[in-house]
């Protein structure tokens, strides 16, 4: 399924975040990708288990039990956490998108992302508000 792209233009005002399920419906490898941005530990237990359907999950901070995706719970929760999670040499689209994993998916206008990664809100504006959708990382 192809979802027509916005005919408003993003600025750097515009907020963006990652869209799961636009990335979902897109690609069928989605959870593949995923686990490349696993610590080693993680990566190693969910390399097995990539296909392993909703699970219940446990808030590390207020203890509530939900049903979700375990492979997106632990990315988040655990994954984007550590320290060397986001590192100056990735390419754009990919620290780009660990930031929004390590915010929670927070959503972030290209000037917030330009002082948390220190490159260019113009060139990062260009690259994820462009017509092409990278890694499910679209407007709010």
């Amino acid at each position: 399924m192809v979802t027509r792209a916005s005919l408003i233009k993003p600025t750097k005002s515009t907020k963006f975040h990652i869209d799961f399920d636009w990335w979902k419906s897109q690609d069928r490898n989605w959870r593949n990708s995923l686990i490349t941005f696993f610590c080693p530990q993680h990566a190693e237990t969910f390399a097995e288990h990539v296909d392993t359907p909703e699970m219940d999950l446990v808030d590390p901070e207020t203890g509530e039990v939900s049903q979700g995706d375990a492979l997106i719970f632990t990315l988040i929760h655990h994954c984007a956490k550590q320290d060397e999670f986001i590192t100056t040499n990735a390419p754009l689209v990919d620290t780009v998108f660990k930031v929004f994993l390590s915010n929670n998916n927070q959503p972030l206008d290209s000037e917030e992302l330009s002082e948390i990664i220190h490159r260019p809100a113009n060139t990062i504006l260009s690259t994820i508000g462009s017509s092409r959708v990278y890694k499910g990382i679209r407007p709010v």
